[in-house]
């Protein structure tokens, strides 16, 4: 790959993140919420906070896997070099479930002149398997936790933790998060994100990305929106990018089921059932 052509995320399965009404009206791009001073206090320890969200995780998980939704995401490159650009693709999708029940990413639109950016197979490993960032059950055991206290976002009262692999393998291709949650205290879910993913390259770099859940169906965080602003740089190249992507009208999947009776045997006039 050629050092003009770099990769960057479209996370555009996600993918992974934050706290909406079922208006699904997601925040101003470029405007996320404010966070406010971090206090250390906790009347639950963070081991059981960690236990508890890591389980309302993996029902949010198991949940979200059975939506569909109206995604569109945004890519601009704004410089390159300090050299403005006038660079951007438009995807447009629907992730739609197929007749055999598995969900999918319709594309209904693609616009734009993107040309100078590139895409890798760890950029496909963000895009299906990191985005929305779900600290399941299962996912936990590869992660350190470190508590950092309290901070209200908006009107809500969080648990913020720094999460990190506890490992990487250069050679394998799996993709981790490595950033910053924040737990809402009442709820226990995940509202708020802010990382990247890694390992990060020096020929494959992400951005770092802030998602936002809000509240679905009355009782799921999803994600509503997701925000970077980066200089990626590659040797003694920077690129300006910025990346917006919104997730809007989540419907629960119903899946269409028949009922089909044996036919029913005629019989002769007269001959008793």
């Amino acid at each position: 790959m050629s050092w003009l052509r770099f990769s960057v995320v479209l996370l555009t399965l996600t993918g992974a993140l934050w706290a909406q009404s079922t208006s699904n009206q997601s925040p101003t791009a470029g405007q996320p919420p404010a966070g406010k001073e971090v206090t250390q206090s906790s009347s639950i320890p963070p081991e059981e906070i960690i236990k508890k969200f890591s389980a309302k995780e993996t029902e949010f998980y198991e949940a979200w896997m059975q939506y569909t939704y109206h995604q569109t995401a945004d890519l601009r490159l704004l410089s390159y070099d300090g050299v403005p650009k006038n660079e951007y693709q438009t995807t447009i999708s629907d992730i739609v479930f197929k007749d055999d029940g598995t969900r999918d990413v319709l594309i209904k639109r693609r616009a734009g002149n993107l040309h100078t950016l590139g895409y890798t197979p760890e950029d496909e490993e963000v895009i299906n398997n990191l985005q929305p960032f779900a600290l399941t059950e299962k996912e936990l055991p590869f992660y350190n936790l470190s508590y950092q206290g309290k901070e209200k976002v908006d009107e809500l009262n969080c648990y913020v933790f720094s999460v990190a692999p506890k490992s990487i393998n250069s050679k394998s291709k799996k993709m981790f998060f490595e950033g910053k949650i924040w737990v809402d205290d009442q709820d226990l879910q995940i509202v708020r994100t802010v990382g990247r993913p890694v390992p990060q390259k020096k020929s494959n770099q992400f951005p770092e990305f802030e998602t936002i859940r809000q509240m679905v169906d009355k009782q799921y965080w999803f994600p509503v929106w997701t925000h970077a602003d980066s200089h990626l740089h590659f040797g003694g190249d920077t690129a300006h990018l910025e990346e917006t992507i919104t997730y809007e009208d989540y419907k629960r999947f119903a899946s269409k089921t028949s009922i089909q009776f044996e036919p029913v045997e005629e019989k002769p006039a007269g001959e008793k059932k």
